[in-house]
């Protein structure tokens, strides 16, 4: 699943992915094009995480940009 951001004419994205091999993978690309990665194997454990990055890109000024996709 991926999620736009958008501020200012600029995109960050968060993306979720469920990996092949068990767990999943929390990547966050900003605007710059840096990737951060966070890899769970608890799917609550990655919601926690997911809703908690969204939040604060929200307090920051960051608005969703579309609905999500997959």
């Amino acid at each position: 699943m991926l999620w736009w951001f958008e501020r200012q004419g600029r995109h960050t994205r968060v993306e979720v992915l469920d990996l092949p091999n068990g767990g999943y993978e929390l990547r966050v690309v900003d605007a710059e094009g840096s990737e951060r990665v966070e890899h769970f194997t608890n799917a609550a454990d990655l919601a926690k995480r997911q809703q908690a990055v969204q939040d604060d890109l929200i307090a920051a000024g960051w608005n969703r940009s579309g609905e999500w996709l997959v």
